[in-house]
Order: C-alpha cells, then sequence, then structure tokens
C-alpha cells in the first residue's frame, strides 16, 4: 500500500522535532545529502559487457554470475535503462562509464585508437540529463591482456597499446569535462598479476610505474577537466598471489604524483574496513575516490545493502566534513536480480547512510569522546542508530520526486514485462 504524503508529513514533523531536541537541523541535513554526488556506474546494467559490438563480455580478472534475462544489449538500451532508473533516485548524480561503452557504429577502432567522437552519444545524453560523466580505462576484456598483463606486460606491443589507450582516455575525459562543465574523475585500475607465487614482484611494478608516468606525462589536463585516481587491489580472478597494484603501490604512487588513490570496498583484505582508511588517507591527499560496494567472502560487487559497513563509510566522510572532497562512485555488478532493480536498491541504500550521516548527532558525541566519557559516547551512539531516520528519508524522497518505500518496486516489475523480457 503506497503511503499517503499526510502520514509522510506527519512522521517528519515528529522527527524534525526528535532531530531538533538532539541539536541536528534535519532541513540542513537534508540539503547537503542532495549536494552531494554519487555517480552510478553503468557497467551494471549489461553485466559489463560494454558496447564495442566483438566483446565477449567481461573477462581477464573480471566476471559477473547469473543469467536474468532483460539485460541492455546495446547503448540505446541501456540509456533508457538510464533514464528509467534514475528518477527512482534522490539526490545528485553522475554516470561513470568503461572505455568499453564506446559506440563504435559497425567502425572497426580499437581501444588505443578511441576518440570522444566514439562517446559523443553519452555526451549527448548527459547534457539533457544535467549531469557529469566520470570515466574509466577498460583494461580488461581484451586480447591483449596477455596472462592478466597489461600495463605491466613485458610484451612491448601489449603494453604500449595500453599505454596509448590510457592517453587516449585521458583526453576523452578532458571533453567530457569541457562538454559538460562538471570534472570527469578517470579512474587507472589494473587487473596485472599472477595466478600463483611469482618469483619476480620488482620487475612488473617497476613496468607499471613506468606506463603510468608515460600516459600522465602525455598531457597536463587542468583538474578543472580530469581528476586522475589509480584503484589498487588485494587479488582477483586468476591473480590471486599477486597484484602489481597493491594498496601501498596505489597510495604511494598517487601521493607521490600528484593523483587521487580509489579505495574500493572489496578491493582489501576481508578483514579491513575501507571506513577506517579515508581520514588517515584525507590527512595526505586532498581528495580521493571511493568505490561503495559489497564484497562476500572476495571481491564479488554485490549489490550494495544498507550494513553497518556502508554506514560507517558515509559517518566517516560527513563527520570529517569530506563530502566534497571525497568522489563517491558505486561499483557492483549482479545479473541474479534486475539489473535496474540492482541500480535502485544500491544506490538508494547510498543516499540512505549519507543521508542519515549527516543526520547524526555527532557534535553531542563527539564533545562526550573529549571529555572522555566513554560510557556517554556509547550511550549515545546507540541512540543515535534508533533516531526517526525513516520519517526524514521518505519525505527527503517526496520532494525529490522520487517513490517513497518501496513504490518504486512496482514500476520496476512493470517496465521488466512491457520492456526488459521482451529483449530476449
Amino acid at each position: 500500500m503506497a503511503i499517503s504524503e499526510k502520514l509522510v508529513n506527519a512522521g517528519f514533523e515528529y522527527a524534525k522535532e526528535v532531530y531538533a531536541a538532539k541539536g541536528v537541523d534535519v532541513e540542513a541535513a537534508m540539503a547537503k545529502a542532495a549536494d552531494t554526488t554519487i555517480s552510478l556506474h553503468c557497467w551494471q546494467g549489461d553485466d559489463v559487457n560494454g558496447c564495442e559490438g566483438d566483446s565477449e563480455g567481461a573477462s581477464n580478472g573480471i566476471a559477473t554470475t547469473g543469467n536474468y534475462p532483460g539485460k541492455a544489449r546495446n547503448a540505446d538500451e541501456l540509456r533508457a535503462d538510464l533514464d528509467f532508473v534514475m528518477p527512482m533516485i534522490p539526490g545528485k548524480s553522475k554516470l561513470n562509464l568503461h572505455a568499453s561503452y564506446a559506440e563504435l557504429h559497425g567502425k572497426k577502432i580499437d581501444r588505443d585508437a578511441y576518440t570522444i567522437e566514439q562517446f559523443q552519444g553519452w555526451v549527448d545524453w548527459a547534457k539533457e540529463k544535467k549531469i557529469g560523466l566520470d570515466f574509466n580505462p577498460t583494461y580488461f576484456s581484451h586480447p591483449y591482456v596477455e596472462d592478466g598483463f597489461t600495463l605491466a606486460s613485458r610484451n612491448e606491443k601489449h603494453r604500449k597499446f595500453w599505454i596509448e589507450h590510457g592517453k587516449r582516455c585521458r583526453e576523452i575525459g578532458e571533453e567530457f569535462g569541457k562538454q559538460l562543465g562538471i570534472p570527469c574523475v578517470i579512474n587507472h585500475w589494473m587487473p596485472d598479476g599472477y595466478k600463483d607465487f611469482q618469483e619476480d614482484s620488482v620487475t612488473p611494478r617497476k613496468l607499471m610505474l613506468d606506463s603510468l608516468d608515460e600516459i600522465f606525462a602525455a598531457k597536463d589536463i587542468p583538474t578543472t577537466y580530469v581528476k586522475d585516481a589509480i584503484e589498487s587491489k588485494l587479488f582477483g580472478l586468476g591473480v590471486e598471489a599477486y597484484t602489481v597494484v597493491s594498496g601501498e603501490f596505489a597510495l604511494a604512487y598517487a601521493l607521490t604524483r600528484g593523483k587521487l588513490v580509489c579505495t574500493d570496498a572489496g578491493h582489501f583484505h576481508p578483514t579491513e574496513q575501507i571506513s577506517q582508511k579515508i581520514s588517515a588517507i584525507m590527512q595526505f591527499m586532498p581528495e580521493m575516490l571511493l568505490h561503495v560496494s559489497r564484497p562476500m567472502r572476495w571481491d564479488s560487487d554485490h549489490v550494495v545493502a544498507l550494513d553497518d559497513e556502508l554506514q560507517n563509510i558515509m559517518n566517516e566522510i560527513v563527520k570529517g566534513g569530506y563530502e566534497k572532497r571525497v568522489n563517491i562512485a558505486l561499483d557492483f555488478f549482479d545479473a541474479s536480480i534486475n539489473r535496474c532493480a540492482a541500480w535502485v536498491i544500491g544506490t538508494r541504500n547510498s543516499q540512505k547512510a549519507l543521508l542519515k550521516a549527516f543526520l547524526c548527532p555527532t557534535d553531542e558525541i563527539k564533545k562526550a569522546e573529549a571529555e572522555q566519557d566513554y560510557t556517554s559516547r556509547l550511550a549515545l551512539q546507540e541512540e543515535a542508530k534508533t533516531l526517526p531516520f525513516t520519517a526524514v528519508w521518505d519525505m527527503y524522497c517526496l520532494r525529490q520526486g522520487a517513490p517513497v518505500g518501496d513504490e518504486w518496486l512496482k514500476q520496476v516489475k512493470q517496465y521488466e514485462k512491457d520492456v526488459q523480457f521482451k529483449r530476449g
């Protein structure tokens, strides 16, 4: 049953009073949440297949599981799905593209020769939506990923190919920034590594260092157009023993080269929490990139759930005052459920955690901590968990024109029947 606007208003007025008693301005919290951008990832809609035409799908260190019907088969269907999904998501959005989503229109163009022409359809769409585009070189799903190596390949022909791909992607990202007036965050993730224990860990890292330096030295692009990031990984499919761009490599490279480090929720040891890394990184870097995902036993990129770690991540961003310095992007892909529903669930959960972080009476809790009153700190932290957040979220959705509660699910089910299931 749909929640009536009258009921939403009644709950909101109650919540405003409760939060006000804790020193929280609900209207200000909602405004801040609405002004914080979350970048949606295009690859959830088609299982990371891309639009190049002859792709065999995700491979070379990346995989999607499941065969739920109705995935997007080309860029037009993918954009149609995004057009359908985005009104269900409150707040400010961008779209995160991979280079493998180039529209070639039947031409034979390889990734080392891509230009803005192959992405102008995405730019025109983003202009209509009044959103920005982020970008990623696609260092996977290609014959030149030789034994799991790209920028660290000992095959000079292959390594040079990937260097040129990186250069082209930065030029394309620059065009995104110029045409849309919103900086494009370009994230470089390379799957390079070994399946079994390596004998030489040094040479691949030297090659990776040289390759990245060559990519970034090719052109000095103002950060008003492009912000470059380097993403680490603990291990991946087929590279379980050794990953060239480890956490230490990525962080050191970003710090010494003036780049952003990308911290992914699933790219560390299972006992590590990236929420604990944010404030440490931000002491030394003006900005960082965050990939919000949900690992389950390994980096399996499940749809983001409203769990403790997601809330801790958003809490760290908000409590540190980093909402303008942390670039928030999503990274999950699940082919076992409706792909539009996955986008809505994961993004709405991220927005929920963000709004809840802005609503936390953190000043009161920080005061107790500073006074070493750890009893009050714990008590207040626990009480904050059951403040009437849901009533504020419902009003937030209502004001943003997004469905309240689970009303969006009915729309997805109808779209699934009318559009997605007819794709075959």
